[in-house]
C-alpha cells in the first residue's frame, strides 16, 4: 500500500491519497487517479467525534469501481471497529 500525504493538521485533520484495493502486483495503478481519505476530528461535550470521508471513486476505471468501493467499505468497517476497541480501552499508567 502506497500513500501520499496530502494535509496534517494536528488534532483535527488528517488527509492522503492512494490507490483503493490496487492489490494485483501485474498492474501499474500509478496512472490512476487516486481517491482522497480525509479523518476529521472536532470536540464534543462527551469527547472526540471522528469523521472519515474517502471521496473520488468517480475517477478510477469503470471496471475497478464497483469492487475497490465493496473492498474498501469491508476495510473502513473493521478499521473502525478497530478504532472503537482502541477509544475504549482504559488509559495505560
Amino acid at each position: 500500500m502506497e500513500v501520499a500525504v496530502v494535509a496534517v493538521e494536528p488534532e483535527t485533520y488528517f488527509s492522503f491519497h492512494w490507490h483503493p484495493y490496487a492489490i494485483d502486483p501485474s498492474k501499474d495503478y500509478s496512472q490512476e487517479t487516486p481517491t482522497l481519505v480525509e479523518f476529521k476530528l472536532s470536540p464534543t461535550a462527551t469527547g472526540t467525534s471522528l469523521t472519515i470521508i474517502e471521496s473520488g471513486f468517480e475517477h478510477l476505471p469503470s471496471q475497478r469501481i464497483a469492487e475497490a468501493f465493496r473492498m474498501n467499505d469491508q476495510g473502513w468497517s473493521q478499521q473502525l471497529d478497530n478504532i472503537e476497541i482502541y477509544v475504549n480501552q482504559s488509559p495505560v499508567k
